[in-house]
């Protein structure tokens, strides 16, 4: 069967399942499995007579939207809050992956941006991060502590102004994301070309290693979560700019819903980065290699199991789960 006649004979159930997926009613949880069969059945057809064509991406959207949609209308007596990170924010990121590789992308990118210029220029460190504070870390490492600027003000004031201040951040990264992902994208740029500088400014002055140890030992989940950020950004902004089969107005309803959980899903690992900042970071120049590099580790480990390797393993198994019951 030609694709044409594929999607002709099929368009006005698709256009159904649609109506029923993203009305505001709520189906029958049963109905809605027999309408993600029926959807598998399509997508798997597509798949095979037309492996390049764009139906594919459309049925397996709406296929992950009606799997989606199950869980939400099914009774479920479990915390709400852990199905939303459990099972619900894995789902989403694993259908918008793509955007997650897009946010990397451009802070590998910005980063690079800013490590090269400050190698081509003397003054450009100065330019990005200010006299004052390059001032300040210049003295510290002649001292002997480069990372002694997190020790000022007290552990728990420093770790709820911080968390305070990187949520800010996050939500400009994220909410700029409306002018079609480019203020997103200028936020990212901003911050990344001055980690690269910053970091610059530690190996130039032989006191990388040092500046790895304690910067990162918050960093890693905190710059990780700039660039999920920044993903959540970019999929705001991809909702404006193409529609798709939506219109311009639904896309966007759909871009925010979906957005928005990316974004919050942030806010533990953000405050976690905000705590280990103020109570950790500070005693980074006393403890042992082992220790720091393993913290580093660990909370690089769990942020990237989380947005990378996670959401594949959820949707593998509601996958196996719903293909079986296909088969009974």
């Amino acid at each position: 069967m030609r694709e044409a006649a594929f999607i002709k004979q099929n368009k006005d159930k698709w256009l159904e399942f649609e109506s029923q997926i993203f009305g505001n009613s709520t189906s029958n949880p049963d109905e809605l499995s027999s309408l993600y069969i029926h959807l598998m059945n399509d997508l798997a057809y597509a798949q095979t007579y037309y492996p390049k064509s764009k139906t594919i991406l459309y049925l397996n959207n709406l296929a992950a939207k009606t799997f989606q949609k199950i869980y939400a209308t099914k009774k479920d007596e479990a915390n709400r809050l852990v199905r939303f990170f459990k099972t619900e924010v894995p789902l989403i990121l694993y259908d918008y992956r793509r955007y997650l590789y897009y946010a990397f992308a451009f802070f590998i990118v910005f980063v690079a941006v800013g490590v090269i210029s400050s190698i081509k220029d003397d003054n450009f460190i100065r330019l990005v991060l200010g006299d004052y504070y390059v001032n300040m870390t210049l003295e510290n490492i002649e001292k002997g502590d480069p990372v002694a600027v997190y020790k000022s003000g007290s552990n728990w004031g420093s770790h709820i102004g911080i968390t305070l201040n990187n949520i800010r951040v996050g939500f400009y990264n994220y909410i700029l994301g409306f002018f079609g992902g480019l203020g997103t994208i200028y936020i990212l740029f901003e911050n990344s070309v001055m980690l690269g500088a910053f970091q610059y400014m530690f190996y130039k002055h032989n006191a990388f290693w040092p500046s790895v140890r304690g910067i990162w030992i918050h960093g890693a989940m905190e710059i990780f979560a700039i660039v999920v950020e920044a993903m959540a950004g970019l999929i705001l902004g991809a909702s404006i700019l193409f529609p798709q089969t939506y219109s311009r107005y639904e896309s966007l309803k759909k871009g925010v819903k979906v957005s928005l959980k990316i974004f919050l899903s942030t806010f533990p690992f953000t405050i976690a980065a905000g705590f280990l900042e103020g109570y950790i970071t500070r005693y980074s120049n006393i403890m042992p290699n082992w220790l720091s590099i393993g913290i580093i580790i660990t909370t690089l480990s769990i942020i990237t199991y989380y947005y990378f390797i996670y959401p594949k393993v959820v949707y593998k198994a509601k996958q196996k789960e719903y293909a079986t019951i296909k088969t009974t």
